[in-house]
């Protein structure tokens, strides 16, 4: 039986040399985030920030499947039909976190390897030193439960080259490592093999630039979005989701055709919101407006059915049959996006 006061487990803090450690220690729920984890790795950042004896922080997902899969979308699912507040505290609370990250002082090396997606990107591709390696699959895939890159996301993708972004954040698709370095999601390509051997480095001391000079090399995979950029450029500049298909089943190529049917599954509302975001995110420039923005956004999907449909259909029932409302990419109004980015009020807006 468990002591009421029993030590959280779910991320490890350790000091070793001049390298702190954050360890995502879920394994078994792909390391997903809780509100109370997002809480503690924020206050060890602050302490390490302030500890002269610590000149660099790593974060690593225990286990061998991933980082992190993200949040925790079924309490998401169980607040939005409940219409309480945990799931904005959380939000409130990671995306100060993502912004933390970003803006961190010393080198924050975050070790990609498996499974990086949602929340997982928000706690790794924001830092400075980002590593991926041949088993490594990012993606931010929100538009498939009904709700919208946040984290940053929109900020990350809509920074990618050409449209390559505006792909990823629609369709929901997985990258692999040289996919990850061509859009900007990750910095260093190590074999996984030599993880363990990085790490060690960094352990006994070693500068992360000295360490990665050692260890890093190129993907042995090409990146497959070079070959498919001329196609998604031209596709995706177009003004609205509706052209965007459209194009995409004009192109004659069956690669292009996929990302169509793609997304014809997905939230009708979802992808038009989305598109939107990305393209705001442009203009807005820094991360932290574009956290506030995406914040809104996010709040404001809880009230969306199509965000409780779709955690429904994917992850509780697993029917893979979502019933979105509206059901047509048609029948979104430009009044029914908007309404995502409405104002939540003084009191409730994300300050950073």
């Amino acid at each position: 039986m468990k002591s009421e006061d029993a030590v959280d487990d779910t991320v490890l803090f350790d000091v070793e040399g001049r390298t702190a450690v954050i360890t995502l220690n879920r394994p078994r729920a792909l390391n997903a985030l809780t509100h109370p984890m997002v809480l503690r790795i924020s206050e060890a950042l602050t302490a390490w920030e302030r500890d002269p004896a610590v000149a660099q922080v790593l974060i690593r997902g225990a286990g061998e499947r991933g980082l992190c899969a993200g949040g925790d979308i079924r309490a998401i699912h169980d607040d939005a039909k409940a219409g309480t507040t945990a799931s904005a505290d959380f939000w409130r609370d990671e995306y100060r976190l993502n912004a933390r990250i970003a803006r961190y002082p010393k080198p924050y090396v975050a070790l990609m390897d498996g499974i990086v997606m949602g929340g997982g990107v928000g706690v790794s591709a924001h830092g400075d030193v980002r590593i991926v390696t041949e088993r490594s699959r990012i993606a931010m895939p929100e538009t498939g439960i009904g709700f919208v890159p946040d984290i940053g996301g929109t900020h990350l993708l809509g920074r990618a080259p050409g449209e390559l972004g505006t792909h990823l954040a629609l369709t929901g698709s997985a990258v692999g490592a040289a996919d990850a370095l061509l859009c900007d999601l990750a910095d260093h390509f190590v074999p996984a093999a030599r993880l363990a051997d990085l790490t060690a480095g960094l352990l006994a001391g070693a500068p992360v630039r000295q360490v990665l000079a050692r260890y890093a090399g190129r993907p042995t995979a090409p990146a497959e979005l070079t070959e498919r950029r001329p196609w998604i450029d031209r596709c995706y500049t177009a003004d609205t989701v509706e052209e965007i298909v459209e194009r995409l089943f004009g192109e004659g190529d069956p690669a292009a055709k996929e990302a169509a049917e793609t997304l014809l599954a997905k939230s009708p509302t979802s992808l038009k919101v989305t598109l939107a975001a990305v393209r705001r995110a442009r203009e807005l420039g820094s991360l932290e407006k574009v956290l506030a923005q995406e914040y809104r956004v996010s709040c404001n999907a809880l009230r969306s059915p199509d965000l409780v449909e779709g955690i429904r259909a994917q992850v509780i029932d697993k029917d893979r049959a979502p019933r979105w409302s509206p059901a047509t990419l048609s029948e979104v109004t430009d009044e029914g996006v908007a309404r995502f980015f409405a104002p939540l009020g003084a009191d409730r807006e994300l300050r950073l």
